[in-house]
């Protein structure tokens, strides 16, 4: 019985298959990709080589193309945004600690630690002020946004300074910091207000047009502050300190917006970022990472890490370049452009070529490129209602002017001599005077350049309105240059002639003399 059931098991055929599949493996989650993360994204990482010190500030200048300064160790490099490499340096005595560029983008200013803030032509690679007044390091220095004539600085003798560059004086000394101060901003709807951050965990809001020395508004950060940025509202600020950004309305009497901290360590640095038609803050700390902070939603919208802890950060105002310094160098980063940008401007371009082919009207209207634009309306006259508005032209500057402007102070003193203007010569020299650079051109100047110096002073020393300055300078000229001056043929003549003249004031001074005192008596008794 057994062996028939075995049988008929093994005879029996299946009617259908079924093949069974593995059982895959589980995809892993990914995060859905958002406006954000893809805009944030398309900065291609660049490499900036010889960089290798501690990244402690980094400026974009406002004019186009935004070039970016990069302060490092002692040094300022100026980098074109376009290629992102260097084009100018600038050095200074000590470590920097800030920089900033002028509305104008033509001056930079710097910060170091030895108290100095310097103020640089960028053209010219010259130091054109040199403001010395903080007993301590300098931490940060700051033009207004539109005003071109001042500056604001802070350090760590917890004074902040408003500045004259012009006259390179302190026009008045900010006292209310109990700590150091670290950071600062200007107002981007008013030129006159500032604010300051300290380690004494306050945010002060600084009126330069107030007579006294107090602050307008404050508020308690938690902890030493790091860094403070202005938003472009004007009404808020953005706080860096610990691990924590904090955003505060100032019109709405210091209140606190949001707060985000998601650091792991402190926050050094923070700068607004604008995202298409959004602001983002953009801070970065010594956890090394790099957080955008969408302060409208209240969180964070991007993060992105970096193989050594962030000491600075800066967005270009076209947001086409975020540079980011680190204790190991620069981390440079240039938004790609897309494909479907470029192809849309092909489109646009080949559009109006056909226009331009078609409508004949087109190529010949007036353009500012063309000389007829200039030209138009130019003779027609005026009607009996029409009021005239005549231009004013430029002062075209002399050559002696020129030079003083670029501090070539012995070839502008040279150049005006060669004129034979005394009136020329007199103010140039006033103005050496001034500046307290007319000994050193003295000593400077060659055989035949003295030669017209002592020409100029041999025959307008004696005259009124010229003798105060010159009988004083020809006096200093005989004591500096006496050795290159005794024993030459060619000075013999001026100096005979000098001293004839120079005899003859005298005399005429002490008959003037007798004069007076003949005629003294006779007044007082007219008097009586």
């Amino acid at each position: 019985m057994e062996e028939e059931l075995r049988v008929r098991l093994n005879d029996h055929q299946p009617s259908k298959i079924f093949p069974v599949k593995p059982k895959s493996t589980p995809k892993p989650l990914s995060k859905p990709e958002t406006p954000d993360s893809r805009y944030w994204s398309s900065f291609k990482p660049h490499s900036i080589p010889d960089l290798e010190s501690s990244v402690s500030a980094v400026a974009f200048s406002p004019i186009h193309p935004h070039s970016f300064a990069v302060a490092h160790s002692t040094t300022v490099s100026l980098f074109s945004s376009k290629t992102l490499s260097p084009s100018r340096r600038f050095s200074c005595r000590d470590v920097v600690s800030s920089v900033c560029f002028r509305s104008d983008g033509a001056l930079l200013a710097a910060s170091d630690l030895s108290g100095l803030v310097q103020v640089f032509d960028v053209k010219e690679r010259m130091a054109l002020r040199s403001l010395r007044s903080h007993k301590a390091a300098a931490r940060f220095v700051k033009y207004p946004v539109h005003d071109k004539l001042h500056l604001i600085s802070g350090g760590d003798d917890g004074v902040v300074k408003y500045w004259d560059v012009a006259g390179a004086t302190v026009l008045s000394d900010l006292l209310g910091h109990k700590d150091y101060v670290r950071c600062g901003d200007s107002s981007p709807v008013n030129d006159s207000v500032f604010v300051t951050g300290s380690y004494d965990h306050t945010v002060k809001v600084w009126d330069a047009r107030s007579g006294d020395s107090r602050w307008i508004a404050e508020i308690n950060h938690g902890g030493p502050v790091e860094d403070v940025v202005y938003l472009p509202s004007g009404g808020m600020i953005a706080t860096a300190g610990l691990n924590s950004v904090k955003v505060w309305d100032l019109i709405g009497g210091g209140r606190m917006v949001c707060s985000m901290e998601s650091h792991n360590k402190t926050v050094t640095s923070l700068c607004v970022g604008r995202m298409v038609d959004e602001n983002r803050i953009v801070s970065v700390a010594l956890d090394g990472y790099m957080k955008v902070f969408d302060y409208g939603r209240g969180k964070v919208t991007y993060s992105m890490s970096f193989p050594a802890p962030l000491m600075s950060v800066g967005i270009s105002p076209d947001s086409s370049v975020r540079v980011i310094g680190g204790s190991k160098g620069v981390f440079a980063g240039k938004k790609k452009k897309k494909v479907g940008d470029e192809e849309e401007k092909k489109v646009v371009t080949s559009f109006w070529s056909v226009m331009s082919e078609v409508d004949e009207s087109r190529r010949r209207a007036l353009r500012p490129s063309y000389f007829r634009y200039f030209q138009r309306g130019q003779s027609e006259k005026p009607s009996k209602d029409d009021y005239l508005v005549k231009e004013r032209r430029g002062v075209k500057l002399t050559r002696h002017d020129k030079l003083l402007k670029k501090f070539r102070h012995k070839e502008a003193l040279v150049s005006v001599l060669e004129g034979k203007k005394p009136a020329d010569v007199v103010a140039v020299m006033e103005e050496l005077v001034a500046r307290r650079k007319m000994v050193k051109c003295v000593s400077n100047l060659e055989e035949g350049e003295l030669g017209l110096l002592l020409g100029f002073l041999q025959r307008y020393c004696t005259v009124e309105r010229y003798s105060k300055l010159l009988m004083a300078l020809t006096k200093k000229v005989l004591e500096t240059r006496g050795e290159d001056i005794n024993g030459k043929e060619e000075f013999k003549g001026i100096l005979r002639n000098l001293k004839r003249e120079v005899n003859n004031e005298i005399k005429i001074q002490q008959s003037l003399l007798e004069i007076q005192g003949v005629i003294a008596p006779l007044m007082r008794i007219a008097g009586r």
